[in-house]
């Protein structure tokens, strides 16, 4: 049977424990999940909110790529990967991967390996909005996140 991935980009805020448990649903064999949310963060007091755009249908297809590559990499048994697009206030949630598995290793590292690649492959760009009114600068993408990318092809 293989491995269900789940992938969704919506503007709607996600229920982290309804998406865990259909991750799960009926299944008695998996032994260990692995949840990741990323959540919208303020930094500093200067951050009114986050405002974030995606290639719509782009988007979806290069997570469900990285979500299936990293079921046949890891042997996961199951993955989700929710990302959410529009204007988010510091606090709201943005992304949610879980991964599961018969043991805890492959969870850990499907989930650092999705995120890894959804950070630097999917089509999302951020634009920061001030909490002074200003608009601020679209967020440029940073070389921590291409440099843990670039550890899995090294391994």
């Amino acid at each position: 049977m293989a491995a269900p991935v789940t992938v969704r980009v919506q503007r709607d805020d996600f229920d982290i424990a309804a998406e865990v448990s259909a991750l799960c649903r009926a299944r008695t064999d998996i032994g260990a999940v692995v949840t990741f949310s990323g959540l919208c963060r303020d930094e500093a007091g200067a951050l009114s909110a986050l405002e974030l755009e995606h290639y719509p249908g782009m988007a979806e297809a290069e997570i469900e790529r990285i979500c299936h590559e990293a079921v046949e990499r890891f042997g996961l048994q199951a993955a989700t990967a929710i990302h959410r697009f529009g204007r988010m206030e510091p606090g709201a949630n943005i992304v949610l991967v879980a991964t599961a598995s018969p043991h805890r290793q492959a969870a850990f590292d499907g989930a650092n390996f999705i995120m890894d690649f959804l950070k630097t492959s999917a089509p999302f760009w951020k634009k920061e909005h001030h909490a002074d009114g200003s608009a601020g600068d679209w967020v440029s993408a940073k070389d921590a996140d291409d440099a843990a990318r670039d550890r899995w092809t090294r391994r």
